[in-house]
């Protein structure tokens, strides 16, 4: 294959894009590793508790033993190319789930065998939905004690909704699980428990005849699930026609790619059981970059939408979804290609900022290592040095053909805490590292009190802000002084409202007029905020003075009116516009867009919300009472008490964040160090008034 990537359809139809995504600790890393082992891309096993990983590169994720950042690989498996992206599974860093998914054709989801579907699963797996992702299932830790392969896929059915169906069925569990049996192929996959085999070669037996007769039952039940999705296959067999090993996998492939179906495998990638199936099952069902629905982007000359296809002579369309900073070359850009062909030298359109910049160089990752190339197809993954301007999110585009592609939505923090060099003359070296770390991570902001002036650091957790606190630390050589994390609490609007205002002013002898007409209104919470435009651009309303006015709005909703907080889930629309040529500027726009939206603001109703928080606790049964007595009293609402095995309690409830500061101590306490929990953040939720006076107290309102 050439090392410039894949140009042409017979070379797309042997390439997949695919991620690798779970909740944390289900095994997502070590199935990476071993992935890359046995694909030849590395030549000895990585494992995340000896922090000598290939795809856990940074300094603190070797420490923790979690990933941190998405990772990017490519390999070969049966001369298909593989483009691999590694992604971490605690809830902190779930932009990196997010912003990877947006570019995968495919994901390979994994479970801990022993717990089934668990809180970041499900974020994930909504993650995937969004972006239409067609996803197979690894039931991994089969070795794992209490590990409970069918009980894993019921709960994909219940807690996911989706259509599991399993190609693969355990052979043994817990310490006695040495293989798998394939129930398409009837076969049975043996693996040598041997340290010196790593796993590198099984063995393909005929199914044992004390199993055959389960096995059957089994495979029927397979059949019976894969052609009911297909009308032609289900009359087959109906009729009691026989169903060939190739029309059950291009129907199941089908299914997949229509989000009708997800095939589930099982192994141990920690024994070095099951992943080379695995492999398999990556090629037989996940998509190429031909099976994906086809991509759009909006002309930003017509607003008209453009269809992007997967083809390296068109003009090159990708996006970036990733930034780096690399400590020898600046900025390191991972982008997707998704129509044409970037090329080293060449010069790219950012529409966003209406910019150009040059490519200096191409590079194929592999985790922190690197590899140059001249260029990048249609189809692709690769990483581009040279871009200063562009960002998370950006589209990257040919002069001949200026398009923009949907951006990736970071989301909102909700924690956050005051930051300060040691040495008042590393000021301005922290600030700009800082930014450069915000740069890098959407998730992590950046902001100045306007009353004290200090700097604020917002995170999504308290690991997230320790994450960066250590990477400033480290990588950028800054020692700082903390206070104490504090919640990120919001202002929303409860019922839409219009204003108008009219701006007109003479400054520094020139005149300066505008009106602008403007609808405020509530929408979902984690869309942030949104701008529409109802007036049309001509000759003098140009986009620069759209965007003035757009500016306005964002600018603005920084500052509420119930306690000075920044807003969240509101829609803007602009609905109509005075101008006048001779005082024509983006400057009367902007300031009557503040003012309008500021008096909307009044009539809207606004009100204070705090993050609420999802969580998990596995608990013996015998200290559940004291559990659930402890998240009553810190304001938490439960929501279920499910009773797992061997005496564990799952108890899941909503946990407002503010309640939450030194959770993992408090709970450990309370079982004696026997319970285990894990949360995510689950929705902005309206402030109770009885609380209410107290937070704004806190807030100094």
């Amino acid at each position: 294959m050439s090392a410039k990537g894949p140009n042409s359809d017979k070379e797309l139809f042997y390439s997949r894009n695919i991620g690798i995504a779970a909740h944390i600790d289900a095994g997502k890393t070590t199935t990476s590793e071993r992935i890359l082992f046995y694909s030849g891309k590395n030549h000895k096993i990585g494992e995340v508790h000896d922090g000598n990983t290939t795809m856990d590169w940074m300094v603190q994720e070797q420490e923790r033993g979690i990933t941190i950042t998405s990772a990017a690989t490519s390999l070969i498996w049966k001369n298909y190319k593989i483009n691999l992206i590694d992604t971490p599974g605690h809830v902190d860093f779930t932009i990196e789930v997010e912003r990877s998914l947006r570019v995968l054709d495919g994901a390979v989801a994994v479970f801990d065998a022993a717990n089934g579907v668990e809180p970041q699963s499900e974020t994930v797996w909504r993650q995937a939905n969004k972006h239409k992702v067609p996803r197979i299932c690894l039931i991994n830790k089969m070795d794992k004690v209490g590990a409970d392969f069918f009980m894993s896929v019921k709960s994909i059915e219940t807690k996911l909704a989706a259509n599991p169906i399993p190609v693969q069925i355990p052979f043994g569990a817990e310490d006695k699980f040495t293989g798998v049996i394939d129930l398409l192929d009837m076969k049975l996959f043996l693996w040598e428990d041997s340290s010196s085999k790593m796993g590198d070669t099984y063995k393909t037996i005929g199914i044992p005849a004390e199993n055959l007769e389960e096995v059957k039952s089994f495979r029927s039940k397979v059949i019976e699930k894969i052609v009911e999705l297909d009308d032609a296959l289900l009359e087959i067999y109906l009729n009691g026609g026989d169903l060939t090993l190739e029309q059950l996998k291009a129907s199941l492939r089908n299914s997949t790619l229509k989000l009708k179906a997800f095939p589930v495998f099982c192994g141990s990638a920690f024994k070095n059981k099951g992943i080379q199936p695995l492999l398999d099952g990556v090629i037989d069902y996940l998509p190429s970059p031909l099976d994906r629905e086809v991509v759009y982007g909006t002309s930003l000359h017509t607003s008209e939408p453009i269809e992007i296809k997967v083809n390296s002579q068109d003009p090159f369309c990708g996006l970036a979804f990733k930034i780096a900073n690399d400590p020898f070359s600046g900025n390191l850009t991972y982008v997707r290609a998704y129509g044409g062909q970037l090329n080293v030298g060449d010069t790219v359109m950012n529409p966003r900022l209406n910019k150009r910049e040059k490519i200096q160089k191409l590079l194929k990752m592999h985790a922190n290592h690197r590899e140059e190339i001249q260029s990048l197809s249609a189809g692709d993954i690769g990483a581009v040095i040279g871009l200063k301007l562009s960002g998370t999110g950006d589209t990257l585009c040919s002069d001949k053909r200026v398009v923009s592609l949907e951006s990736i939505k970071s989301p909102e923090p909700v924690i956050s805490l005051v930051v300060e060099p040691k040495s008042s003359s590393d000021q301005e070296k922290m600030i700009a590292a800082l930014q450069k770390l915000e740069r890098e991570d959407p998730s992590c902001r950046l902001k100045t009190d306007p009353e004290t002036g200090q700097t604020l650091l917002y995170g999504m957790g308290e690991l997230h802000l320790e994450i960066l606190l250590d990477r400033l630390k480290r990588e950028f050589k800054i020692a700082v002084n903390t206070g104490k994390p504090q919640v990120s609490y919001r202002e929303v609007i409860t019922k839409s409202a219009n204003a108008s205002y009219t701006f007109e002013r003479e400054i520094a002898g020139e005149g300066h007029y505008s009106r602008v007409d403007l609808k405020i209104e509530q929408i979902a919470y984690d869309k942030g905020l949104e701008f529409k435009s109802n007036v049309a651009l001509t000759k003098d309303f140009t986009q620069d003075i759209l965007k003035a006015v757009e500016d306005g709005f964002r600018e603005s909703a920084e500052v509420g009116v119930k306690a000075g907080l920044p807003l969240i889930g509101i829609k803007c629309t602009l609905l109509s516009i005075d101008l006048r040529k001779e005082a024509l500027s983006e400057l009367a726009f902007k300031t009557a867009t503040m003012y309008a939206f500021k008096e909307a603001l009044k009539a809207a109703a606004c009100e204070l919300v705090e993050p609420i928080f999802k969580v998990e606790v596995n608990c013996p049964e015998s200290y559940t009472g004291g559990v659930v007595s402890d998240i009553n009293a810190r304001r938490g609402k439960i929501n279920s008490i499910e009773m797992k095995s061997q005496g564990i309690q799952v108890i899941s409830a909503e946990i407002p964040l503010e309640k939450l500061f030194g959770y993992a101590t408090d709970v450990r306490s309370l079982s004696q160090g026997r319970a285990s929990f894990s949360m995510e953040f689950f929705q902005y939720a309206s402030v109770n008034p009885k609380i209410l006076a107290e937070i704004l107290n806190s807030l100094g309102r």
